[in-house]
């Protein structure tokens, strides 16, 4: 009796773990073609060429922010909020909804001289995001650019921690009415693109276009470009260009 009670245990342990195995299978299957919004499934929002097939290291992507321009700046976050399908969060707490750019209001104590400015993924030449990301979800293009891969991220939030300029968000929920271009996960960590798919597609970012010439796009590789030649006649920083990171946007009136 005591053999038939042993080998019923056995049978009913095999019989657990192989549903686990069945189980973790089909998961994996079923996460292999996550549904990032109704009807789309994530392998189906990339397009058929790959988005680093374009990209070159001959071109280095930037933008110029020029700070001392009358600009409501809200509507370049408008209009990358519109470009993405971003602050469809219902549950998330206003500090957690994801922004790809936020306005920052700035004030020297001394002075009382007070600013406003844009603030988005600095796109580093040297990205920390990068460096500290344990599944290489956080790369950079050729070109420069810096994105995140979501079927690599696993919500670390490692990057996070490292940006120095805040500029990443963690998706806290379920998400729905995604664009197909920016298809968004939750769990996953996700900042400025800089509009690649706008890129790709010789166009210039949302933001670039909304901001009534306050924000100059162009190639920071070609000395003959807009952006380069402002930046060799006026000149412009960087936000804490003492870390060596050399960001691809620059600021001028900062």
């Amino acid at each position: 009796m005591t053999i038939n009670i042993e080998n019923e245990k056995k049978d009913a342990m095999t019989t657990t773990v192989e549903s686990s195995r069945r189980n973790f299978i089909f998961g994996s299957v079923a996460a292999a073609g996550l549904t990032v919004a109704p009807g789309m499934m994530l392998y189906q929002t990339a397009n058929a060429r790959s988005l680093s097939e374009k990209a070159t290291s001959k071109v280095r992507w930037g933008m110029l922010v020029d700070t001392t321009k009358d600009v409501d700046w809200n509507k370049c976050v408008d209009a990358c909020n519109t470009e993405h399908g971003l602050g469809n969060e219902s549950k998330s707490r206003n500090d957690q909804k994801t922004q790809y750019i936020r306005v920052v209001d700035v004030k020297n104590k001394g002075t009382g001289y007070s600013m406003s400015l844009p603030v988005m993924c600095q796109h580093c030449e040297k990205p920390p995001c990068v460096d500290v990301c344990p599944t290489g979800a956080s790369m950079k293009r050729p070109d420069g650019i810096v994105l995140v891969d979501r079927h690599r991220c696993i919500g670390c939030r490692y990057c996070m921690m490292a940006c120095p300029y805040k500029a990443r968000s963690f998706v806290h929920e379920v998400l729905s009415d995604q664009k197909e271009n920016t298809p968004r996960g939750k769990g996953c960590v996700e900042s400025c693109n800089m509009c690649v798919n706008r890129i790709d597609n010789g166009q210039e970012p949302a933001c670039v276009e909304a901001s009534d010439g306050a924000i100059v796009f162009g190639d920071l590789n070609n000395p003959e470009s807009a952006i380069s030649k402002i930046l060799a006649k006026h000149g412009g920083k960087q936000i804490r260009a003492d870390l060596k990171l050399n960001p691809g946007v620059h600021y001028q009136g900062i």
